[in-house]
């Protein structure tokens, strides 16, 4: 029973995360719409004097898109750990840009999907037994016996 737990608690934790920041991409890039996350007062009305155009858009479409395309590898479990490393940078930067923005902040967005990322890191990649990863792998190793 304990195997199945670490099994389950594993799926569970890069479930959770995968749609958290798969949602959050998606409605950025599709609801949303890039043009106006980057107008939007938390990226433009907020860097507009502090940084340059360029850098304000390349971090809202960078930030949104591995948003988008991390949390479905998470969801899948396929490239789960760069997914991960991927994922990590966004939260940097967006620990970064709000504390730049305004020291002292709101941590509830950012500290939650940290944590279950920092565990996911963590955790032996062995209990993550429904994934595509595991998968691939299970079936690397039946064709080369």
């Amino acid at each position: 029973m304990i195997h199945l737990n670490k099994i389950v608690a594993v799926l569970t934790l890069r479930m959770i995360l995968g749609f958290i920041f798969l949602m959050q991409g998606f409605g950025k890039v599709f609801t949303w719409g890039m043009d106006n996350v980057i107008n939007a007062d938390f990226f433009n009305g907020t860097f507009k004097d502090l940084l340059p155009d360029y850098i304000i858009s390349a971090t809202a479409y960078y930030t949104s898109y591995i948003e988008l395309i991390g949390g479905l590898l998470l969801v899948l479990g396929f490239k789960t750990n760069y997914a991960l490393y991927a994922l990590a940078s966004v939260s940097i930067i967006v620990t970064f840009g709000h504390g730049l923005a305004e020291p002292i902040w709101n941590l509830s967005h950012v500290m939650p999907r940290t944590i279950l990322l920092v565990a996911l890191l963590l955790l032996p990649q062995e209990w993550d037994k429904f994934s595509l990863d595991h998968l691939i792998k299970k079936s690397s190793k039946t064709n080369q016996s």
